[in-house]
């Protein structure tokens, strides 16, 4: 490896931080400016220069260059940095650059783009991109479902490669050790097929048994070329996600951020209310607002905790209620996802059926005590709402 090779390696790459010893051992005399800096010094030029851009996407932005250039910086001021940094690199900031990523892509960032058109390129695809790395985890996404936005096809890549950030910046994983991917299947937002600057596939969503032989092989290649690795899925589309899932997570360390992530965060965040209120998690009564991917899993996480705590299956059924865009969720619906139907109730059950497509319907109905919102309708939960959980 030569000295520009190093120069241009965002792992290896220290800038002007290289000291002289290290300059001379790598060929770096004469290419860098001679007075070398402390990371310390480095770190607060860059901290004032990002406080000179106008709003959170520059910001963002901003910060790229330096992640696409030298990672131990960019790492050194994320960790020293951490809450003011997170919303601009991750959410939700990182939603501006997946919808403009065609238009403003200049980097790959050592991301990996399976074409879910030539299965005989994943193998070849992951090695190329790991470039010789150990990897020992995978944040992987087909980007159909990213939370608040939606369907972003090979755009969600970005998605990818934030989560991996946040790996590094919170819990300081190497980052040399990740690889961010994205399974391009299509799309089905229709504006993005039509952007003459779309990068991705410009079809439709591959589904069905193509699909899941596409995720098998995948899974397969990265199981034989990373040994130790640990496989993230990000923001699958709730019809795949929990079938990925349980295929899987017996057989390999795997683990679905929406399903089991946002389940054990929001677990938390109800024991943390209960130690306020003293009361018992089997005495709540749960209501989801959003049946997808995140909420589905988050009520099953939940429900899992009360059945350990001494419930049975079937009365900790009983306390769960599911809202999503039929309204509350009844078992003789016939596009009930096999996630949704076991929280359907009997419509028999309930007189005022009719009405219960309303969800300050549903809270005067059902009374829960705790309502967990998963939805991308904005301003739902109103003061009548709220108000009427107070009843």
């Amino acid at each position: 490896m030569n000295a520009h090779d190093i120069l241009n390696n965002p792992f290896l790459n220290k800038g002007t931080a290289f000291t002289l010893e290290e300059r001379q051992e790598l060929g770096l005399i004469g290419l860098l400016p001679p007075y070398v800096q402390t990371i310390e010094e480095q770190a607060a030029e860059t901290y004032a220069q990002l406080h000179t851009k106008a709003n959170d996407l520059e910001k963002r932005l901003f910060l790229m260059e330096i992640f696409n250039t030298n990672r131990t910086l960019f790492y050194y001021l994320f960790s020293h940095h951490l809450e003011e940094f997170n919303p601009i690199v991750y959410d939700p900031t990182i939603a501006d650059t997946i919808e403009g990523y065609s238009n403003l892509f200049v980097n790959p960032q050592y991301a990996g783009y399976l074409d879910i058109n030539h299965p005989e390129h994943i193998e070849e695809t992951l090695r190329n991109a790991a470039g010789g790395r150990d990897i020992r985890l995978i944040v992987v996404t087909d980007a159909e479902e990213i939370l608040g936005i939606g369907d972003w096809g090979a755009n969600g890549v970005d998605i990818s490669v934030g989560k991996l950030m946040v790996y590094t910046g919170a819990a300081g994983i190497d980052p040399a050790t990740v690889l961010p991917l994205v399974i391009d299947a299509g799309t089905n937002r229709e504006s993005l097929r039509n952007n003459p600057n779309y990068l991705g596939n410009r079809h439709e969503r591959v589904r069905g048994d193509r699909y899941y032989d596409f995720i098998d092989k995948f899974v397969n290649a990265a199981e034989k070329l990373f040994p130790k690795l640990y496989l993230h899925w990000e923001d699958f589309g709730r019809s795949n996600a929990a079938n990925i899932l349980e295929k899987y997570r017996k057989a390999i360390p795997t683990f679905n951020d929406d399903i089991q992530g946002t389940g054990i965060v929001t677990l938390g965040g109800i024991f943390g209310a209960l130690a306020v209120t003293g009361e018992k998690l089997t005495d709540q009564v749960y209501l989801c607002f959003g049946g997808g991917t995140a909420g589905a899993g988050i009520a099953s996480r939940v429900l899992r905790e009360m059945v350990t705590m001494g419930l049975s299956e079937e009365d900790a059924y009983k306390r769960f209620f599911m809202v999503d865009k039929q309204g509350l969720l009844f078992d003789d619906m016939d596009d009930l996802t096999p996630e949704q139907r076991p929280f359907a109730k009997k419509r028999s059950d309930y007189p005022n059926a009719d009405k219960l497509t309303d969800l300050l319907e549903v809270v005067k109905t059902v009374k829960p005590t705790i309502l967990v919102g998963t939805s991308t309708v904005p301003n739902t939960f109103t003061k009548e709402v709220v108000e009427a959980m107070c009843e």
